[in-house]
């Protein structure tokens, strides 16, 4: 395979990705929950499953522009998610306009909830904590197996994949929530898993390696684990797409993101962490041949 020769090819694509993504979201915002703007959840049991579209069109008039999800075991209840701030009057005028539609009793409002932006805030934090130390820890790990450089060019791809998940969820307006941050510190496990195997063959390889020809070295790397690589992310991604056919609304929240990491760190453990290795490697090698001059 000629990764190598292609570099740019696939920087450029993730660059324009990202780029794309970030300049949507300054203009337009990103899409988040309830988790980080506020808002109010109300949890009713409808006695049935009732079609999400179906509520939406009942409760149109009072403007909420609320989420609406499936519970319960048989998706016999639903709860709704509003970044609109509902005081205790007004949430009782949504659930009288289902209760008459639906014929339901005053008992079958289960619970109601007011969440507060410093929740999401915090819960933002947590997870950019996590995925430093993580982070670093990896680093080391990495340099301690490895080699430093491999360790940075892991990290790098590890951001790439993020970026690129999260310019996704920017173009395509994707509510951002509790289940996207879950899914990215899966993310972060999964795709550090595919590059090592590349990186662990390229170290394997570099022994025959003749004329510091390091981009043949990650091409021939490469080929060798490439249908090891995809055969996982296959079957990985096969698992988690059903997840997120069959799954009720809360499993397809945390099931999109994953299907859109894996697929991301798939590219990114074959198209950009070895390359970036490559460009740091042949850096110094031009260096040192500079220097001999």
């Amino acid at each position: 395979m000629k990764v190598i020769e292609k570099s740019k090819v696939w920087f450029g694509l993730s660059t324009a990705i990202i780029v794309l993504g970030l300049i949507m979201g300054m203009i337009s915002g990103f899409n988040l929950g309830i988790d980080f703007t506020g808002g109010t959840m109300m949890q009713i049991h409808m006695g049935k499953t009732v079609p999400v579209d179906e509520i939406k069109d009942t409760i149109k008039e009072f403007e909420l522009d609320a989420d609406v999800i499936h519970a319960g075991t048989n998706k016999e209840e639903i709860i709704l998610k509003t970044k609109k701030d509902l005081n205790s009057e007004s949430r009782q005028e949504v659930f009288n306009k289902i209760k008459e539609t639906y014929n339901l009793k005053d008992e079958d409002f289960r619970q109601a909830e007011q969440f507060g932006p410093s929740i999401g805030k915090e819960i933002q934090s947590k997870a950019i904590q996590s995925i430093l130390i993580a982070s670093v820890l990896m680093l080391i790990y990495i340099s301690f197996r490895f080699e430093f450089k491999f360790g940075v060019a892991a990290i790098l791809t590890l951001i790439h994949d993020i970026l690129v998940v999260l310019a996704l969820f920017a173009i395509f307006k994707i509510p951002i929530n509790n289940s996207f941050v879950a899914a990215m510190l899966t993310i972060v496990g999964y795709s550090i898993n595919d590059t090592i195997v590349v990186f662990d063959r390229i170290r394997e390889n570099i022994r025959f390696l003749k004329k510091k020809n390091y981009g043949l070295l990650v091409n021939e790397s490469i080929s060798q684990t490439i249908v090891r690589s995809i055969n996982t992310s296959v079957t990985t991604l096969m698992t988690i797409t059903f997840l997120y056919i069959l799954g009720v609304e809360s499993i397809k929240e945390f099931a999109l993101p994953l299907v859109l990491g894996v697929g991301v760190g798939t590219y990114s453990s074959i198209f950009i962490a070895s390359p970036i290795w490559v460009m740091w490697k042949n850096y110094e090698v031009r260096k040192k041949g500079y220097g001999g001059r």
